[in-house]
């Protein structure tokens, strides 16, 4: 899918923020909105421009939205990516110049920004850059997890290579092979699909069972390895997580494997369009102890809504101050729930979610399945290396 017919689709959602933003504002109007963040710009864009910088929390290319619907959109950035923009990207396509400042002051793309505005930065909001006065992050990253049709295209596209990196990478370890082996298997495969891996683990043996998070440290692996991945590419995200073991080291965790997606199956079973944070909290809280493993949503993150971040956001049962507390979710969302139990066991996919139901996007063609009630989801792969297990 091009990035300009996905930024021609979020385009009018955006202009709609902006112009509702205006009619919200009557005693002090705002002009428009900028958009800096990089999950924020990805997502008006269309993913046009790959971050520079993939750990920066503000990108090099802004987004500047008037409320007025005459005015176009001006895309701002610096001097040296300007030519790339203009080479590369659809913007002149869309109607929407480039305006480019110097890379040398930060306080350029924000005097840029005022120009375009033609405001001052007080009555300007954004999607929460400290520099601007009205912080409307809630809002965008709101509207960002309804996801449009050429969105669900780009992500179904990115979680097929990312499932095919991870089971790859699994399908060729062998007891003896290190960490490191497999997750670079796994990124080569990513980085080959034009993909990047922001959250890239990899573990087995006893670091596997003792940490929630395993990095990989280069140390030999010999009897069950646990790969997970989030994949981002064009600005969108897809979480996954897969085991390969010998015989007797996957029998060991079975009972904890089991669990972890007998939570997966009723989380998942209640998440739907309009559903609250709270209610699904309440379910995670209520399968956990169905599960044998009371209150253990307390040991790690429970993942959630997934797109533009790898988690839109994320709340745990009781945390009533949070905004998502009462969030309905929007008739079309990403989501990647990751409950799991102390011991090695996680149970972690990416899924569609609409009025139709759940669909799996992270999907296997070849990869051992268990039924978990309504759901059927991937069990580890076993591995023989011609020894006893």
């Amino acid at each position: 899918m091009s990035s300009a017919h996905r930024a021609r689709a979020a385009a009018p959602i955006v202009r709609a923020l902006a112009t509702q933003l205006r009619a919200q504002l009557q005693a002090s109007p705002s002009p428009g909105l900028v958009l800096t963040s990089t999950a924020s710009v990805a997502w008006a864009t269309g993913g046009a421009s790959p971050a520079i910088d993939r750990t920066a929390a503000t990108d090099t290319v802004w987004l500047a939205v008037p409320a007025d619907p005459a005015v176009p959109c001006t895309v701002i950035t610096t001097v040296v990516e300007a030519p790339r923009l203009a080479a590369e990207t659809p913007f002149a396509e869309l109607g929407w110049p480039v305006v480019a400042v110097g890379w040398s002051d930060p306080g350029e793309f924000v005097r840029a920004t005022e120009t375009v505005l033609r405001s001052g930065a007080a009555a300007i909001a954004s999607d929460g850059h400290p520099a601007f006065g009205i912080d409307i992050s809630h809002d965008v990253l709101a509207r960002r997890m309804a996801l449009t049709a050429p969105e669900i295209a780009d992500l179904r596209s990115l979680a097929a290579d990312a499932t095919i990196a991870v089971e790859g990478a699994l399908r060729a370890w062998r007891p003896g092979d290190t960490d490191r082996t497999v997750a670079a298997s796994i990124a080569a495969h990513a980085e080959s699909a034009g993909a990047n891996t922001p959250v890239l683990l990899v573990g087995g043996g006893d670091r596997l069972r003792r940490f929630r998070h395993p990095v990989p440290v280069g140390v030999v692996i010999e009897d069950i390895v646990m790969a997970v991945l989030v994949a981002q590419r064009g600005g969108l995200h897809v979480a996954l997580t897969r085991y390969a073991a010998r015989p007797g080291a996957a029998a060991a965790l079975a009972d904890r494997l089991a669990a972890t997606r007998a939570v997966h199956a009723a989380v998942l079973a209640e998440t739907r369009p309009g559903t609250t944070g709270s209610a699904l909290m309440a379910t995670l809280d209520a399968a956990y102890r169905d599960a044998g493993y009371p209150g253990a949503w307390r040991e790690h993150y429970q993942g959630g809504p997934i797109g533009f971040a790898q988690r839109e956001f994320e709340i745990a049962p009781g945390d009533v101050t949070s905004p998502w507390w009462d969030f309905p979710l929007p008739d079309t969302v990403a989501v990647a729930w990751n409950p799991s139990v102390v011991g090695g066991a996680k149970d972690e996919d990416t899924y569609l979610v609409t009025a139709r139901g759940a669909e799996l996007l992270t999907a296997s063609t070849d990869w051992p399945t268990v039924d978990c009630g309504a759901v059927r989801r991937p069990d580890v792969l076993l591995v023989t290396d011609g020894k006893d297990d």
